[in-house]
């Protein structure tokens, strides 16, 4: 994903590819995997569907140089990857900027110029998501005052940090998003979206694309269906509740997003990928959930790159 030709510098801009994230591969049941059997099979899936751009995951104990050449030989190249804390009281921000660092090292290493940053699972609004449970306004400050600072470091790294919107962590809300965004401004922090998180949390996707243009370097491409998206259908229930239903995330086109506002809404200078996530497949098989993703990005976004 490294554009580092200068603008109007006479190179032709790097055409936008279709990616994927194995998430639904690693996280099943409310457990983590991230052994290497998870991740050959979703590999193995995606070479099969057509992908050739996957998130960049660096497994513990793998050197940058092992997993090049492990995706390598499914045909995959790494795309935009996600650096997430939760950048309130719980954490130590010296710890964070350590960790920060070493994320850093390992995605430049890739070739990537750019990652998502994200706040999720604050206990209060895992358990009653979408609606910015449990707000405190320090804790807030704190938090934006602590993203601030890890963006700095990833940008003194070599990386441009993108908030990543996530319903679950301090910046859920419309208005917790947007304050983050004005605090820091441009120069700190730009902005990845997630069509399906900004859906859920009762943001329109595509206004909120137009609105921050000029910061998109990133975009998650997730739809959902719209059974839990008023939040009384959804009461009682928590986020890994409702995620598990099948019937908050859809594989893209078969949910409520407007995905042709969406993409009329991105920049026409943007160069990154667009991102295909399903965190939980509507249908049985992962390998049908992607097929499904992949055969409608193809055509909805034809204008990328496969």
């Amino acid at each position: 994903m490294n554009n580092s030709t200068p603008p109007g510098a006479g190179s032709p801009r790097r055409r936008p590819r279709i990616a994927v994230n194995p998430i639904p591969y690693w996280f099943r049941d409310g457990k983590v995997d991230k052994s290497k059997e998870v991740f050959d099979q979703a590999f193995a899936d995606f070479a099969n569907i057509g992908f050739t751009a996957v998130k960049a995951d660096v497994p513990e104990g793998m050197s940058v140089t092992e997993y090049a050449e492990w995706i390598g030989s499914y045909g995959l190249a790494p795309s935009l990857s996600l650096f997430s804390s939760p950048f309130d009281e719980t954490i130590d921000i010296m710890d964070e900027v350590e960790r920060a660092k070493r994320f850093a090292a390992d995605q430049v290493a890739l070739g990537l110029d750019r990652t998502m940053v994200s706040s999720m699972e604050i206990p209060a609004r895992m358990a009653q998501p979408a609606v910015g449970a449990d707000f405190d306004k320090d804790r807030f400050a704190l938090a934006v005052e602590n993203c601030g600072i890890v963006c700095q470091v990833l940008q003194s790294e070599g990386l441009r940090p993108l908030h990543h919107s996530h319903v679950g962590g301090v910046f859920e809300t419309e208005d917790e998003i947007v304050r983050l965004l004005e605090t820091l401004g441009s120069d700190i922090i730009g902005v990845g979206p997630d069509t399906g998180h900004l859906r859920w949390a009762g943001v329109d996707p595509a206004a909120f694309i137009r609105r921050y243009a000029d910061r998109i370097g990133g975009i998650h491409i997730k739809d959902c269906f719209p059974d839990y998206l008023d939040p009384a259908d959804g009461a009682g229930m928590g986020y890994r509740e409702l995620s598990a239903s099948k019937r908050l995330w859809a594989e893209p086109g078969s949910g409520v997003v407007d995905f042709d506002a969406v993409v009329t809404a991105m920049p026409e200078d943007y160069d990154g990928d667009y991102m295909i996530e399903v965190d939980e497949p509507s249908v049985d098989s992962r390998h049908e959930s992607h097929r499904l993703s992949f055969e409608w990005a193809r055509q909805a976004l034809s204008f990328a790159q496969i």
